[in-house]
């Protein structure tokens, strides 16, 4: 459901091979029941053996390595597929509870697997046949039984685990669910194992973009690699000729060249700006690929036009393709945004760096984007490639990209710190409407968000937010909430 309403143009904005995909993200998976039983009903332990191996190949089906303990019946087998999960370093536990199971039995496994864990109760037909149904069929649907059980131990172990009830066939509702603690695995997999790369320092003054690296390797466990601007200076400087040339062939193929519209500072893109953008964005790939990076946030302000400027200056064509293959690039020096686009990119919905931008009283809709990068994989149609002769608030001068995103379901999701420095995720639902956008060569989408424009401004800011975010397709509240849960952070969902 989530990825077919996203991202349906990759291979021809950022090429299929080159797509940065979410990492094998580990979920184990083991059913439960009571040793007793076996003996008392022979071909039940098998037939909810035969259920658990149904339930992990669906589960496959969503891009996730399955590691499967079988069944948990006592104690021992609990302790056992808890230090095989550990040794497995499984991203998520699920349960399959295919029939009663005492707490006792249940409560090892997550102890010593320290993972995350989901029960999943999910019984095999919509209801048993009363007048003909037998102990042993009982028991083949007591999948909500030992459920509240289960939760009591957990909470008194101070543990916690998301429950979802509903059948193995045909119920979208429980199947949502699960897939979505999927796509969030991957997702938490690849912060868990990022390497994000700061280049330069955030935007000066501008207090919410401070961030202590240290904390998000100590929330996420991402690593930050602080990157100089002499290591882009060296790439810019020996990229050559024919790369040159061939990233001048992508960006054609990629963008438009519109003719100028009202703004006066944004004109034709002339030949030295694209060979010179064209020279930055191979620079910019090969400092990706030679630090391994999985992400970047930047700024420099540079003087005078001298070349650390030049180059930062022509940064922003070859970060919107990083960002579309799913390596997003954060200006400003936003580390905390940074993440929230990868969090939104590997949950299939892109993530593109965004602000709010003026708004339209008479409409009730608010401009959300910004200027610089985007996540050109979501957008409405082919982007558009200005040249500006200025850029606002900051120095020099180049190419920058302009486009809206796809119309219809969005989220916007924004990472921020709260004054005891914890993180926290603040989450909007919206919708992408159609209309006309300012030709100055940024990013910006007409959002509507409930219960009206004016209104959700006020909630969002009091959130207290950092004002950048990552604006993503689709609904992705419910996918979001899962991963912060598997971190530990909060949520605070302000329109849904």
């Amino acid at each position: 459901m989530l990825e077919q309403e996203t991202i349906t143009d990759e291979r021809r904005l950022a090429g299929e091979a080159d797509r940065r995909r979410p990492g094998a993200a580990k979920v184990g998976v083991f059913n439960v029941g009571f040793h007793r039983y076996w003996p008392q009903f022979p071909g039940l332990r098998e037939r909810l053996d035969g259920y658990r191996r149904e339930f992990e190949d669906r589960l496959r089906g969503f891009g996730v390595e399955v590691v499967s303990a079988g069944l948990v019946d006592d104690v021992e087998s609990g302790r056992r597929a808890g230090d095989f999960f550990a040794s497995r370093s499984v991203d998520l536990v699920y349960c399959f509870v295919s029939t009663y199971v005492q707490s006792a039995y249940v409560l090892p496994v997550v102890q010593r697997s320290k993972a995350p864990l989901v029960l999943a109760g999910l019984q095999p037909t919509p209801g048993m046949n009363a007048a003909a149904a037998t102990t042993a069929e009982q028991l083949a649907h007591d999948n909500c039984t030992s459920l509240p059980e289960i939760v009591y131990a957990l909470r008194r172990a101070g543990l916690e685990a998301d429950v979802i009830f509903g059948m193995l066939h045909n119920d979208e509702r429980a199947w949502t669910a699960i897939r979505e603690w999927a796509l969030a695995a991957r997702a938490a997999h690849d912060l868990r194992n990022a390497r994000i790369g700061l280049l330069g320092h955030p935007f000066e003054g501008m207090l919410d973009m401070n961030t202590d690296p240290t904390a998000l390797t100590a929330a996420f466990g991402m690593h930050i690699d602080m990157i100089e601007m002499c290591d882009l200076k060296k790439r810019v400087d020996h990229a050559a000729a024919s790369e040159v040339e061939a990233m001048k062939a992508r960006i054609r193929e990629f963008f438009r060249f519109p003719e100028p519209g009202a703004d006066r500072i944004a004109g034709p893109v002339t030949p030295e700006a694209m060979e010179w953008s064209a020279r930055v964005a191979v620079g910019l790939e090969r400092l990706v690929a030679d630090f391994g990076l999985d992400g970047l946030a930047h700024y420099y302000r540079g003087v005078d036009g001298n070349e650390y400027e030049r180059i930062i200056a022509g940064i922003i064509v070859g970060a919107s393709l990083l960002t579309a293959r799913g390596i997003p690039v954060a200006g400003e020096g936003d580390l905390k945004n940074c993440v929230a686009m990868m969090a939104m990119d590997r949950l299939g919905a892109g993530g593109s760096f965004a602000e709010l931008h003026p708004a339209d009283f008479n409409e009730d809709f608010v401009f959300v984007g910004h200027d610089g990068p985007g996540h050109i994989a979501i957008s409405n149609e082919k982007p558009a490639l200005r040249g500006l002769s200025l850029y606002h608030g900051k120095f020099g001068h180049g190419v920058s990209v302009e486009f809206m995103v796809k119309h219809g379901p969005v989220t916007i999701a924004g990472l921020t710190q709260g004054s005891d420095g914890r993180f926290q995720i603040i989450l909007a639902e919206g919708e992408s409407v159609p209309g006309a956008i300012p030709a100055t060569g940024n990013t910006n989408t007409r959002c509507r968000f409930k219960p009206d424009m004016p209104t959700f401004v006020e909630r969002w800011s009091l959130a207290g937010p950092t004002h950048h975010f990552a604006l993503g397709l689709g609904r992705q509240i419910a996918p979001l909430r899962k991963v912060a849960r598997l971190f530990g952070i909060e949520t605070v969902v302000v329109a849904e």
